[in-house]
């Protein structure tokens, strides 16, 4: 009966917040893989299940805490119009909810999947900005040396890349902040679900702005080529259709290239007791037996 009630105040409070999440899901390219994170958080819970701990006894009264710190979260965003603080709040109104409900070892079995949920909140305007502004100057510096390496005639100025007889903006939405929220995303997951060494998940957490750069980089050296090589029409159905689909499963794949790598770095190496095999030996030898 709790949970029906604490369900339906849920929806009763955050039913405009979810509406302008889902539209920002429909109308940003960069968070259009919010449709995709409660499922995968879902996925995580079915994945971790043999480690589930059981529901304690009765009501953890301390989750109200967390629930109550979410209430006043909300209340806070909406006074001051801040949307992307009313959606961080949700993950606290959940988090209490799982507390209150289970008890702390179902809270923190579950902890993953509430972070994970973060992922598909928009981020402030000026925190987009903060981001941007920087991935739009390291995009153009890189594809523009990588179009020179290539033999192309280019210079770059400020955001703007020259190719031969073409002007090649790298906008805002060409930034890479989607690649890079894919990459952190898919990071995020291998670390919950993956039982590698810690220092092995560091260096895959560490590798999500290269990995994000390169594939961003890849895509505008792809368009300054399509200008040259084919037609400027060519170029941009690839810089805005066609790359826009492959980039997350290309920065992926780049991904699990150094996922591989990784894992090469150091090998798995059984230690033996010498002595141990040579007592095992001696003590299974018939008696009178000399050794060979």
């Amino acid at each position: 009966m709790a949970a029906v009630i604490l369900g339906g105040v849920f929806l009763w409070a955050y039913w405009p917040v979810l509406v302008e999440v889902v539209g920002t899901w429909n109308r940003e390219p960069d968070y259009s893989h919010g449709f995709l994170v409660v499922p995968v958080g879902l996925l995580f819970l079915w994945v971790r299940r043999d480690r589930f701990p059981g529901r304690g006894r009765g009501l953890a009264w301390l989750g109200l805490v967390l629930l109550l710190a979410g209430v006043g979260l909300r209340v806070f965003a909406s006074l001051l119009f801040l949307d992307a603080v009313a959606g961080w709040s949700i993950l606290l109104w959940l988090g209490g909810i799982v507390w209150f409900l289970g008890g702390w070892r179902v809270f923190w079995w579950s902890l993953p999947s509430i972070v994970f949920l973060g992922f598909a909140i928009p981020l402030p305007f000026r925190v987009e900005r903060w981001l941007s502004l920087p991935l739009q100057g390291i995009a153009t510096k890189l594809s523009c040396w990588a179009l020179q390496t290539l033999g192309q005639p280019t210079v770059a100025e400020q955001h703007v890349i020259y190719v031969g007889d073409y002007r090649l903006e790298v906008a805002e939405a060409c930034s890479g902040l989607r690649v890079f929220m894919g990459i952190s995303a898919i990071a995020f997951a291998y670390v919950v679900l993956s039982r590698r060494p810690w220092w092995e998940k560091a260096i895959l957490v560490v590798s999500v702005i290269p990995v994000a750069l390169f594939a961003n980089a890849t895509r505008i050296v792809g368009t300054g080529l399509a200008y040259q090589w084919v037609s400027a029409e060519a170029a941009q159905q690839f810089m805005h259709k066609l790359a826009g689909w492959v980039m997350i499963p290309y920065a992926a794949l780049l991904f699990g290239l150094v996922m591989w790598y990784v894992s090469k770095l150091m090998r798995e190496v059984e230690l033996v007791d010498v002595g141990a095999v040579v007592r095992q030996e001696t003590s299974s030898r018939p008696v009178g037996q000399s050794p060979p």
